[in-house]
């Protein structure tokens, strides 16, 4: 038997729909992650894009668990002597919803060149409103 490795041009990729409101973070976090590398597919490789574009919607309905809501800390710095700024997870869903989905999957995709580019595939939406509904994705529930 030999092991198959996908190539760059055979990769089938798809869209599929991810509501923010249905699970907790993390836990879509993973499942979004998975979808962006490919590995829910059994055609996985580690070294080429095999995943499919995943659009998010409903972030700024995104649930959390426990006291996460006033505890987690999210960290902003400007690169100058006093510039860290803190804010909690209620201000950032005010101010930038779409940054809750975004900071929990990219801490879950590989940081080099091939992560990057899968990372570059994931839409999030604040509301329920998408402009890809002309490529069909498909509704995946957590």
């Amino acid at each position: 038997m030999k092991t198959y490795l996908a190539k760059n041009g055979e990769v089938e990729q798809s869209y599929i729909l991810f509501d923010a409101s249905e699970a907790p973070v993390g836990r879509m976090a993973v499942r979004i992650a998975n979808a962006l590398r490919g590995k829910d597919k059994p055609t996985y490789t580690p070294h080429v894009d095999t995943g499919n574009y995943v659009i998010v919607i409903n972030a700024e309905n995104a649930v959390f668990t426990g006291t996460k809501e006033e505890n987690k800390k999210y960290v902003d710095f400007s690169g100058y002597r006093g510039g860290r700024k803190e804010y909690t997870a209620a201000q950032i869903r005010e101010k930038n919803p779409e940054r809750i989905i975004r900071d929990a999957v990219w801490g879950m995709m590989p940081h080099g060149r091939l992560g990057r580019a899968q990372f570059r595939k994931l839409k999030v939406y604040a509301g329920s409103e998408h402009p890809h509904e002309a490529q069909k994705p498909t509704k995946i529930s957590v």
